[in-house]
């Protein structure tokens, strides 16, 4: 394959995982990605996909100018976007390649608050899939794949377990250092080098003080300071604005251990990295085997990065492509 791709082995420099994790979301780098992706940009226009329930969601799309190998479905992380840095350069990447690309924004995401009354969580699974049939519907293609990183990742491989009974035919799904189990990830938050659980914290909190700003007839949080840990803040908004039971119930409504991917019959594979310091590797022992799910993981990477030298390029970029590829 031209895009064929070795082991992952960064330079002795990149090999930290706060360093991989850091660096990949640079905003200087951002800069970079964006210009080396100047074809998927240009080529881009807005969607707003019917997710069905009255729900929609924003996304861009790329079309190729001639017929494109296949359609390529982006699903990006937790607070992140269709602009996230690794959203657009693998999406530049698949779209030189011949791919149409189409980089979808969850609920609340990518500056979307007014789209919808109701807030977004992660178990929102049935609009996902509703917006991958409708995207797929909308832009035929003679392949489907649908590519996510991080929470995005576990969307993916949640969406693709439902994907024959939704009547969608997906040729693959890849999901980079998908969320496995959200009570481990949890504790990684909490556990872990405070910038990861900051940054997620102020992020969040903003996106929801801009979801009240929308509809200040059905949102009053308050001051959200006042919940110090993502654990609180999680805990507040799972039983109060999404109706569950208690906290524990919530995260497991998300988690692909278990049986939830026991069923998968879509070809899925994860590409993982054991130093990742967001979401701890020995959970997917916990996966349920299954003849569609193939697991690589690497020793190295950090969460998402796997900066593969000094100019910042990443290695798993190249991986998704050459996957997909294998696959047409």
């Amino acid at each position: 394959m031209p895009h064929a791709v070795t082991a992952f082995d960064p330079p002795r420099g990149l090999r930290h995982k706060h360093i991989q994790s850091l660096l990949a979301g640079w905003p200087w780098r951002q800069r970079w990605l964006r210009r080396r992706s100047a074809g998927l940009l240009a080529a881009s226009r807005d969607e707003i996909v019917d997710c069905g329930a009255g729900v929609r969601l924003l996304g861009h799309f790329s079309p190729q100018p001639v017929e494109p190998k296949g359609l390529v479905i982006l699903l990006h992380g937790w607070e992140g976007s269709a602009e996230a840095n690794y959203v657009v350069s693998v999406g530049g990447l698949l779209y030189d390649a011949g791919f149409a690309v189409f980089r979808l924004n969850f609920r609340d995401h990518g500056h979307t608050f007014a789209l919808n009354r109701d807030l977004f969580h992660s178990c929102r699974i049935d609009e996902v899939v509703g917006a991958v049939g409708a995207i797929a519907a909308r832009h035929r293609a003679l392949r489907t794949f649908v590519v996510g990183h991080s929470l995005g990742g576990n969307f993916a491989l949640r969406a693709a377990a439902r994907a024959p009974a939704a009547g969608i035919a997906l040729t693959k799904v890849v999901a980079v250092c998908p969320v496995i189990r959200p009570a481990s990830t949890m504790r990684a938050l909490e556990d872990g080098w405070w910038p990861y659980r900051w940054y997620f914290l102020r992020r969040w909190r903003r996106s929801l003080e801009a979801k009240a700003a929308c509809f200040p007839e059905l949102y009053d949080f308050g001051d959200l300071r006042r919940f110090p840990t993502l654990t609180a803040t999680t805990e507040f908004f799972a039983t109060r604005y999404a109706s569950f039971p208690d906290l524990s119930s919530y995260l497991d409504g998300y988690a692909i251990t278990g049986d939830a991917l026991a069923r998968l019959a879509v070809p899925a594979k994860i590409i993982a990295a054991a130093d990742d310091p967001v979401i701890p590797i020995v959970d997917l022992a916990d996966l349920a085997a299954s003849p569609a799910l193939a697991i690589e993981v690497f020793a190295r990477g950090g969460h998402c990065a796997f900066l593969e030298d000094y100019r910042l390029r990443s290695w798993v970029d190249r991986a998704v492509l050459a996957e997909i590829e294998a696959a047409c």
